[in-house]
Formats: C-alpha cells, sequence, structure tokens
C-alpha cells in the first residue's frame, strides 16, 4: 500500500480522492497489486461528512514526520503555501504532484531541481490543459522533435464565455454572469478573462519546449473584456473564429521564440476554430511530426484529477523522471512589438480617418464601428496608426 496526503481538498483535491475510490482495484491490477490510500488531508476546513473527514489536518509537519507517506499531491492553488509547502514535502523526501499553474509557472524550475537532488520526483502534468495529456507527450513522444511552436486554447472559462456570445448573441457581460452561474467562472473572474491563466499555462509550455524559464511576466498578457458580439459576427462572415491563444513560436528567420497571450482570428480551417465550449485544445508543430493537436477539457474536478493521478501512478511505478527545463531565464526571447502579423480592427473613427491611416482597406460599418483587416506589419507600426483613430479602438489578432 502507497500513503499519500493531499494538500488543498477543494475541487480538484476531493476528485483525486473520489479518482483513487472509484479506480483502486483497477490500480492494483496495472501496480502488481499495491493500492493507494489518503492517509492525510490538508485543509484548513473540517469535513465531517466527507468518508475520509477523520484524515483532516490544519498543519503540514505530521505529513512531513510521517515516512510512510511517500507521495504528496498538491492542489491548493496560490501560491501561498503551496510553494513553502510543496518544498519542504520535497525536502522532507516525498515525490510532490501538483495541479498548480501558477507555482509551475514561478518556480517550476527550482523544484524540478530540489526533486533531482533528493532522488524524489515533481511532476505537474494537471498544470496545463486539466485532463489533456500534453505534458508527458511533449516531454516523451514528441522528444524527437525540436518544437516550432506550440498555440493553445488554454482557458475553459473564456473559450464558453466567446462561445456562447457567437452562438446566443450575447455581450460579453451577460455570457460571463452565466459562466459564473453555471460554476465556470470564479466570483472574480479576473486571473481567467483578462489572459494571467493561459498567460501562465504558455509560460510553462514554452518553457518545456524550449528548456530554459519563460516567465509569465515577461510574456505579453492580453483578456477577452473588450470583445463584443459584432467582432465574432464580423470574424464568422470573414471565415474566422474568435479565441483566446497562448502562442510561442520560434521564427525561423532569427531564431527567437515569441510567446505572448492574447485574442486571436482564428482560420475556421484550422482546427482549433471548432474547439468550443469549456474545451481546450493545444497545437504543437514538431519539425519532424509536424502538427499534432491535443483536445478535451480543461478544467474541473474529475479531468483534472484524471490528469493528477497519472503522475501519481508514474510515481508509484518508479518511474522518477526529470520533466522540465533550466532554471536560467530565457535569453531566447523576442520582441512581439516587433513581430509582423495582420491584424482585425475595430474602431469608432470614420471610414474616412481609417482609410487616411490603413490605405484602401475593405471597412465594413456595423452597430457605429467600421471594422476591417490590416495587411501585415509590426506592433509598433500598427501602434501609430491606431493612435491615429482615437480611442475606442479595439485590436485582435489574426492567426497565420
Amino acid at each position: 500500500m502507497i500513503n499519500i496526503a493531499i494538500m488543498g481538498f477543494g475541487v480538484v483535491g476531493s476528485g483525486v480522492a473520489e479518482t483513487i475510490r472509484l479506480n483502486n482495484e483497477a490500480f492494483a491490477k496495472r501496480m502488481e497489486g499495491v493500492t493507494l490510500n489518503v492517509k492525510y488531508i490538508l485543509d484548513l476546513r473540517e469535513f465531517p461528512d466527507h468518508p475520509l473527514g477523520d484524515r483532516v489536518v490544519h498543519e503540514i509537519t505530521p505529513i512531513l514526520e510521517d515516512r510512510d507517506v511517500t507521495i504528496v499531491v498538491e492542489t491548493m492553488g496560490g501560491t501561498v503555501p503551496a510553494y513553502d509547502f510543496s518544498k519542504k514535502a520535497i525536502l522532507a523526501g516525498k515525490s510532490v504532484v501538483t495541479s498548480n499553474k501558477e507555482v509551475v509557472a514561478k518556480h517550476g524550475a527550482e523544484l524540478q531541481r530540489l526533486a533531482r537532488e533528493n532522488g524524489v520526483s515533481y511532476l505537474f502534468e494537471a498544470s496545463v490543459g486539466g485532463g489533456i495529456p500534453i505534458i508527458r507527450p511533449m516531454w516523451q513522444c514528441l522528444a524527437s522533435n525540436q518544437v516550432e511552436s506550440v498555440t493553445g486554447i488554454l482557458n475553459g472559462t473564456c473559450n464558453y464565455i466567446l462561445t456562447k456570445m457567437e452562438r446566443d448573441k450575447e455581450d460579453f457581460s451577460t455570457a460571463l454572469k452565466q459562466a459564473q452561474e453555471l460554476g465556470y467562472a470564479e466570483k472574480n473572474p479576473a486571473a481567467d478573462v483578462e489572459g494571467h491563466d493561459t498567460c501562465r499555462k504558455i509560460s510553462i509550455l514554452a518553457s518545456l519546449a524550449y528548456g530554459k524559464t519563460v516567465s509569465n511576466e515577461d510574456v505579453l498578457c492580453e483578456g477577452i473584456t473588450e470583445i463584443m458580439y459584432e467582432d465574432l459576427l464580423y470574424a464568422r462572415n470573414n471565415g474566422y473564429s474568435v479565441k483566446l491563444l497562448g502562442r510561442a513560436k520560434k521564427d525561423a528567420h532569427d531564431g527567437k521564440v515569441y510567446v505572448l497571450t492574447a485574442p486571436h482570428l482564428v482560420p475556421e480551417t484550422n482546427a482549433l476554430a471548432g474547439v468550443n465550449d469549456v474545451y481546450n485544445g493545444i497545437s504543437v508543430v514538431g519539425n519532424v511530426v509536424g502538427d499534432v493537436l491535443f483536445c478535451g477539457r480543461g478544467a474541473g474536478s474529475m479531468p483534472t484529477a484524471s490528469a493528477v493521478m497519472a503522475d501519481v501512478l508514474d510515481v508509484v511505478r518508479d518511474c522518477k523522471k526529470f520533466i522540465g527545463w533550466d532554471e536560467e531565464k530565457a535569453d531566447f526571447l523576442g520582441d512581439v512589438n516587433k513581430n509582423v502579423t495582420a491584424s482585425y480592427i475595430r474602431t469608432k473613427a470614420s471610414k474616412q480617418a481609417v482609410i487616411s491611416a490603413f490605405g484602401n482597406v475593405a471597412v465594413t460599418e456595423m452597430a457605429g464601428y467600421c471594422m476591417f483587416m490590416t495587411e501585415e506589419m509590426s506592433d509598433m507600426d500598427l501602434a501609430v496608426k491606431i493612435k491615429s483613430l482615437g480611442e475606442e479602438t479595439v485590436r485582435i489578432r489574426i492567426m497565420k
């Protein structure tokens, strides 16, 4: 029997416990009779009505001092105290499995190094994409490739909102409220709708793909709060779908990696355009395999627990492995402001002003706005032109 501790008994942590209850017999068949036992649950709350309520502790010391506990599952969220507790568990000789993208994005390289030094594992499959296998496939299955790009719909909340707006002709506020009522969005949805959640996840994937630490603080981050139904309608009428994407792409000419989080017009011919509702989709392009698409539920109790348990079972099988990247800060990031791309623009400026700034572009007038697509140009050049149009001008990148 393998004893584990779960730190944080919320949506994901309780899902991990339920997965063990449901599938422990199946796990035993795969692991030569070994079963899993949840010995501790670390949480500030009590759970008197839960079958495992008697396992609850309110401080980490019993977990650290118990030599029978070999695996710690961290599903607390946030960096405090999750980072400190994870570090202490690793130093105490326990493998740590986490779903915490904030800790992985900020401290992942350090915790990976400490795990190697202490002969244990630090695994984080569930930190990106929820139930979608992506970390392990990138590290193992695509290991023979040089990664040319990673592009992902990485936040189910935003994807649900955009899908709802387009299908039901709703504004952003209405779609957000419905997402909150369904439990897809938090009471304070800023981390999702302002792009920060996606930004952390693409930072993790970029670090994994290119070998050094890409800090989310160095990644351009834009959300979906300014998007209107009319933008989605314009996109659909012109063969596109609007998605919030995290992107990391290595430029073939200068060798720099350009990483950003921002809404994009995605061509309907691209598979990501068909990823809707709360689903996530991640496209990885390798120089040997070409384009590979991963798709599935990107959040939720049981899908995320599925990814957590995949890591737990790897540890049980003694599959100690280094999955990660160097602590050294990435020195290969390109300036996205110099990157060249086409854009969609919505503005309150007159058609004459648009033509004056952008030349003879095809302008669609809708709901008091002028809408059009630009030729490819750098963000610096685009900013000058947009400034001439005045306030109430919104730009969305067009995915190549």
